[in-house]
């Protein structure tokens, strides 16, 4: 018997990415009404959650299609009025088991943190950045 044994020092990133899950992709839209009217009557996605973010002064809304868990998240930002094309990508959410350690995971390996975490209902969230600057979400969801 032949017994490897596995040294790389990306091992205790791998280990701690094998527990990550893609939840949702945000889009931030100009009309509320109109994008789910297009997302449910033209693309086929169901609504499955519609509210207010007031400390963040944003509606958000989920979709999601019946062969994924993955959703799609609509954001309209109350008083934003500069829309560029290409700059609809809001984030990417990934659910992680243990927020303050990935994101201490996440310092340590020099990301930058957009908003330490919080918590918002019964979930913690944290946003990082890509390189790029796009925000990646972080969601502890209390089992």
């Amino acid at each position: 018997m032949v017994i490897v044994k596995l040294e790389c020092a990306l091992f205790p990133l791998l280990t701690w990415w094998a527990g990550l899950r893609l939840l949702h992709t945000s889009i931030t839209v100009k009309d509320m009404d109109e994008s789910i009217r297009f997302y449910t009557e033209k693309l086929g996605l169901t609504l499955l959650a519609r509210r207010e973010i007031k400390q963040n002064n944003a509606e958000i809304a989920f979709l999601g299609a019946p062969n994924t868990d993955h959703r799609i998240e609509l954001t309209w930002w109350r008083g934003k009025t500069d829309y560029s094309e290409g700059d609809q990508l809001d984030h990417i959410a990934f659910g992680v088991e243990d927020l303050d350690q990935t994101v201490r995971r996440m310092k340590e390996l020099g990301v930058e943190i957009a908003k330490e975490p919080y918590t918002l209902g019964s979930s913690r969230i944290a946003f990082i950045k890509d390189p790029n600057g796009i925000w990646l979400e972080l969601i502890e969801q209390k089992q």
